[in-house]
């Protein structure tokens, strides 16, 4: 965890974008500045009450009904002739001024929410970032590097960084607003006390003010007690966020895969993976429970002791006949303002321990994407140009881990000309795959591609989430193309029966199977009609017979689309031109050898 400066800086390098360079500033500062005010207000009300107070039970003490009557439902003129209002003018206006100060911090919240994911997303999805961390930082390490979990921290953490009021999560706004209005009370509220207090003379020593200093010393002592109790709830709640999610997250995949789980008849290992991420739940929950045992009995003493502290302290001068009723009931209550407000740490300490782990983990997100943006230009560059063919000139090609699976290649695909690239599994072939698609960033070199339009297909097809109608017309919009285009399209791919299905919605990826799905991304490819179509095992689910039609299929559709396969079959290669093998051995960077193949 980082230490107490370093968590202020990385709060306000989160906190400030929002209301000085987005396109929300003026309305977000409005916002803010309006709920400051109905807050500042409340404190203002506050002192006024507290004098209200004084006038109240002095009221009651002297049995005066009609100063009673007023001071309930109209108002007072007091002895200085200042004028205190009735009570319930006072509490419908503070009712008033604290539901809207509610409303408008929960519409300040909402709206930086939204425009915090915005940015967060854009950020993730753009250069691929989102791609790379994942290369990048895999398990362990990926701890350390802050890119575990992005759905928690753009879903949970945004939401916990700003609060939600609707469920009281305490958040930026809510501390902030509540720490300002704090110390604006322990403003308003010292000269009082001080005034209230009087004297106090201790072995010779006349001490001014003395309850001033009674409210002090009480606080330095609550406030140090409490962050040397509570000082690991920062570690356990960041802890915390990511057991729950790493639980979350295997569920999730479970839910995903439950074909493959039940063909494997693998439930027996699934619970006990799921149940062991529990445990880890579980463990950290109990030592949140025993750090915040310590730290209620702590918070709860000091505040049962504060609640009768002030009149104990104040009740000698009243016994003396120094001050009335009134007088101790408003210095009791000067006196919990300022001792609450010199208490606020005390009071907040876990929410604050809550946050500063969102903090951090919001931070170490941001530095991950940041990172991951300062390294685009770095690996196997991109250069679009004119040309008709594909290049890829002077490249190596690495793993994350540095072992080189090509060195110095040289690779020219001429338009009009398919290829099919062969070779043992693991040799590097995919790689090669996502280095042509220009997403792969290890290693160093240039792909030299045209601006023609090229569509990449993987072995396992992403189907996202909404319509079947969507899934098909993918990465294009839904209405992209025309009703009947789509349902020819899926007609020739062999899924038919699916037609009539375009506008249901349904986890797809899990409805349909492995051939179904490579079957539904060649449609894509029908509709979208690349000049540059490149496959990775794009039928490798589908029986010979299939796939053979399949590829005749692409040759009769799209007549004019280079083809660029990457395949096992020796099926595969006579729907090809050209037949390039990558050669590898188990050490070492392999190559990629041209094999003679006759045109089909």
């Amino acid at each position: 965890m980082h230490n107490i400066g370093e968590f202020l800086a990385d709060a306000w390098r989160l906190a400030k974008p929002y209301f000085t360079r987005s396109n929300e500033r003026r309305s977000a500062w409005a916002l803010l500045g309006a709920v400051i005010a109905m807050q500042l207000t409340l404190v203002g009300m506050s002192v006024v009450l507290n004098f209200w107070n004084n006038a109240f039970f002095t009221s009651l003490q002297e049995k005066d009904w009609r100063s009673f009557i007023d001071l309930l439902l109209f108002w007072k003129v007091t002895a200085n002739g200042g004028i205190l209002p009735g009570f319930c003018g006072v509490a419908a206006l503070y009712i008033l001024i604290a539901v809207y100060r509610i409303y408008l911090t929960q519409w300040l919240q909402i709206r930086w929410r939204r425009w915090m994911t915005r940015e967060f997303l854009e950020r993730w999805l753009s250069d691929r970032a989102y791609y790379r961390i994942a290369l990048i930082a895999t398990g362990d390490e990926a701890k350390g590097f802050g890119t575990e979990n992005p759905d928690q921290r753009i879903a949970e953490d945004l939401r916990a960084f700003i609060g939600d009021s609707v469920v009281g999560v305490r958040g930026i706004l809510s501390l902030g607003i509540d720490l300002m209005s704090n110390v604006v009370s322990l403003l308003s509220f010292i000269t009082i006390l001080w005034t209230l207090s009087g004297p106090l003379t201790i072995f010779g020593f006349t001490i001014g003010g003395y309850m001033v200093w009674v409210a002090l010393i009480y606080s330095i002592g609550g406030t140090l007690a409490t962050h040397f109790v509570g000082r690991p709830l920062a570690i356990l709640n960041f802890r915390k966020q990511r057991v729950e999610a790493d639980f979350r997250f295997s569920l999730v995949r479970l839910r995903e895969n439950t074909e493959g789980v039940a063909l494997y008849g693998g439930e027996e290992e699934e619970k006990s993976g799921l149940l062991a991420r529990f445990e880890a739940v579980v463990g950290n929950w109990w030592l949140l429970m025993h750090r915040y045992k310590l730290l209620t009995a702590l918070t709860a003493g000091y505040a049962q002791v504060a609640s009768v502290f002030p009149i104990v302290v104040a009740a000698p001068r009243y016994f003396a006949g120094l001050v009335p009723l009134g007088a101790l009931t408003q210095t009791a209550g000067a006196f919990g303002q300022v001792q609450g407000a010199m208490s606020w740490l005390v009071d907040s300490y876990a929410d604050i321990a809550a946050w500063r782990a969102t903090v951090e983990r919001l931070s170490t997100f941001q530095r991950a994407i940041e990172a991951a943006h300062a390294a685009t230009d770095e690996g196997i560059r991109v250069a679009s140009e004119t040309a008709h063919d594909y290049a890829l000139e002077r490249a190596t090609l690495a793993l994350p881990g540095g072992e080189k699976l090509l060195r110095d290649a040289n690779l020219l695909l001429r338009r009009g000309e398919s290829v099919v690239i062969s070779g043992r599994s693991g040799s590097g072939k995919s790689t090669l795959f996502r280095a042509l698609a220009g997403i792969w960033p290890f290693g160093h070199g240039e792909v030299r591609r045209s601006t023609s339009h090229a569509l990449f297909l993987p072995q396992r097809p992403y189907i996202p989430l909404g319509t079947l109608r969507h899934a098909v017309t993918y990465p294009a919009g839904a209405e992209a193309y025309a009703d009947g285009d789509v349902r020819g399209t899926l007609e020739a791919v062999g899924l038919g029966e699916l037609a009539e299905k375009l506008d249901e919605e349904e986890n797809w990826s899990l409805r349909l199977s492995g051939g179904e799905q490579q079957r539904l991304a060649l449609a894509r490819a029908l509709l979208a009609r690349p000049d540059w179509l490149f496959l990775d095992e794009a039928t490798a689910s589908l029986d010979p017979e299939a796939e053979s039609a399949l590829y005749r299929l692409l040759r009769e559709r799209l007549p004019d689309t280079t083809v660029v396969s990457i395949a096992h079959r020796p099926g595969v290669a006579e729907w090809h031109h050209r037949h390039l093998v990558f050669q590898r051995d188990v050490h070492g960077p392999g190559k990629l050898v041209e094999q003679p193949l006759a045109v089909a």
